[in-house]
């Protein structure tokens, strides 16, 4: 008899009910190709859209396509900081892109101790449909579990939505991140407004033949790198 594996316990336990759902956020932009993959895969502008990071810095190559790297969170009174590998492909024959990477967080205090997750770029008649699909495991123990279900999952959800957006505004329009802060917005036009609602929290635009994606399945299917480990929900 075959072994199960660690996609066919986790995928037992979404179904049970027993493990929260991936993060996934999808977001049209009426922008190309080109620049959607510049804007999200160069480091430096990575940071500045997406207000999960503060700073990434690429530390090593591998022999596969795929790279090491550092990063950190800047916040009141503390930094936190963790270490990925990511890798950055070109897979369909219809234009489709992947992007894939583990992360794990080298600080006790972070809310998201270990994860893996994609980012994926759809081409769509009006331009790129940008989305990620990504699930963790929390950090602080049993406390941080419960509060995961009860809050932290929706303000990761929530966080990663308005950064997409807060992206597709400077895509399609070409206003900068910075002048999309925080204390900024009062100044802008709604419409030039980050908003997380404007994304989807489920996959909803149909891919060519395959309907719409499911983001567990799809987690299940990244490729292992050595040196990461899995580490389920218990």
């Amino acid at each position: 008899m075959r072994r199960p594996s660690d996609a066919d316990t986790a995928r037992r336990a979404r179904g049970a009910g027993d493990e929260p759902r991936p993060v996934y956020v999808e977001i049209l932009i009426r922008a190309t190709m080109d620049r959607v993959w510049g804007l999200t895969q160069d480091p430096d502008q990575h940071v500045r859209w997406d207000a999960r990071f503060t700073r990434i810095v690429p530390t090593g190559s591998r022999e596969d396509p795929s790279y090491e790297f550092h990063y950190e969170l800047a916040l009141p009174g503390h930094t936190i900081t963790g270490t990925g590998i990511s890798a950055a492909t070109k897979t369909s024959q219809a234009g489709t892109r992947t992007s894939a990477l583990r992360f794990a967080a080298t600080d006790r205090l972070s809310p998201l101790q270990q994860g893996r997750g994609y980012w994926k770029y759809h081409p769509h008649p009006e331009g790129v449909v940008f989305l990620t699909g990504y699930d963790y495991v929390p950090g602080w123990g049993r406390a941080g579990r419960i509060l995961d279900r009860l809050i932290m999952r929706r303000v990761v959800w929530w966080l990663t939505a308005r950064s997409f957006d807060r992206l597709r505004i400077w895509a399609e329009t070409g206003l900068e991140p910075e002048r999309m802060a925080w204390w900024r917005e009062i100044t802008l036009p709604a419409h030039a407004r980050p908003r997380a609602k404007r994304c989807n929290a489920r996959p909803l635009i149909p891919r060519r033949g395959k309907g719409v994606a499911d983001p567990a399945t799809e987690l299940d299917e990244l490729p292992p790198y050595e040196g990461f480990t899995d580490r389920r929900h218990k």
